[in-house]
């Protein structure tokens, strides 16, 4: 492996730094490897890293440390045919990337494009009901004809019906595990883990010998909310952890969904909260997401119109159009830039083409026409 994925892992295992230290360090020593050479009183220079944090990485045999502990995990991914993927890579999903605090490495074993077209998480409550399995089935089974990844963290309940509903649907599906690719958590899930491998993929920050502590877990979710276009909401306490996926999904403007119930039943009281307040827009099916996200199959365009004069474009459209001015841009790009939601910026879009301003390329990016 080389050098320089060999010392991006190593940043992982440095005391106190975490994503977003390690992504300053790395901008300012120029590569990981680099960080590894610099001298400490370089460090104490550098925004937003501290003394605390650099006596800690230049304790006695730290920097030491965590090369041998990155040498031991190169030998067990290797060993096992998982793929470390670095932020600074292709294959690391484009939408997480843009999330501030998204991590700098991943592990991987699966055959899905982590950036295709449509990615969508499904979470809930981990003692589903009837009406919850029912539900959940019934919305992949719509989605189905549509090609949407979906996405969720292989718990008990709802996070396991959105996977077997997956692959028993023919669509590709992704767990995102609080541990590390050494163990799967809960064990009882092995069988539809070692589906998902062939058709999707297991993924995870953490590195081997990491067990499932609670802490894990909501550093699991930023990552099934991050790397979503949407988060859709089936049955949740009120109290539950798929809220705070929720809220982590509306940081990231991301289009979040959730699924309505009875006023009296428990698990439909952390949906109906999210409703009410306006945290999530209300689904009874899939198509409300195929209509809000864009998803829906296009239909054969008529002769282009006349573009509009810039002067009757709004505000927002006109934000597009300068920001297209400069150069063709994929739509997660424009989702970055513009800080509007997937759902949003893909109306505005759509507009903007039909009436003849701009066009659609391949691999969803937009020029002007």
């Amino acid at each position: 492996m080389e050098e320089e994925k060999k010392h991006q892992i190593a940043l992982t295992f440095l005391p106190h730094v975490g994503g977003s230290r390690a992504k300053v360090l790395i901008a300012y020593c120029g590569s990981a490897e680099a960080v590894f050479k610099e001298k400490k009183s370089n460090f104490i220079k550098i925004p937003g890293i501290g003394e605390l944090v650099v006596d800690s990485i230049f304790k006695k045999d730290s920097l030491k440390n965590s090369l041998v502990k990155a040498d031991k995990e190169i030998i067990f991914i290797e060993k096992n045919k998982i793929t470390p993927i670095s932020f600074l890579d292709d294959a690391f999903p484009k939408r997480l990337k843009h999330c501030q605090d998204s991590p700098i490495m991943l592990y991987y074993k699966g055959i899905a494009d982590l950036n295709t077209a449509k990615v969508l998480s499904i979470v809930g409550t981990r003692k589903a009901t009837d009406y919850g399995k029912k539900i959940c089935e019934e919305f992949v089974q719509e989605l189905a004809a549509y090609n949407v990844l979906i996405v969720s963290g292989l718990a008990y309940g709802i996070d396991a019906y959105a996977h077997k509903a997956a692959l028993a649907n023919n669509l590709e599906t992704v767990g995102v595990f609080a541990h590390g690719l050494d163990r799967i958590y809960p064990a009882i899930h092995k069988n539809i883990a070692d589906k998902m491998i062939l058709q999707g993929g297991l993924l995870t920050e953490f590195p081997s010998e990491t067990i499932p502590n609670r802490e894990n877990f909501p550093s699991r979710n930023r990552i099934v909310a991050g790397m979503a276009d949407a988060v859709l909401v089936i049955e949740s306490a009120k109290g539950g952890g798929s809220l705070i996926t929720a809220d982590l999904a509306t940081t990231y403007n991301r289009d979040v969904f959730a699924v309505p119930g009875r006023i009296n039943d428990t698990f439909s009281e952390g949906c109906n909260f999210l409703i009410r307040n306006n945290k999530a827009a209300l689904a009874q099916s899939a198509k409300d997401i195929l209509y809000v996200m864009g998803w829906e199959e296009k239909l054969t365009k008529k002769n282009p119109k006349q573009a509009k004069l810039f002067a009757e474009l709004s505000k927002e459209e006109t934000m597009l159009v300068n920001i297209l001015k400069e150069k063709s841009l994929a739509i997660d790009d424009i989702c970055f830039i513009t800080q509007m939601t997937m759902s949003k910026t893909s109306a505005l879009l759509l507009q903007l083409e039909f009436s003849g301003v701009i066009k659609s390329l391949p691999g969803k990016r937009y020029a002007m026409n």
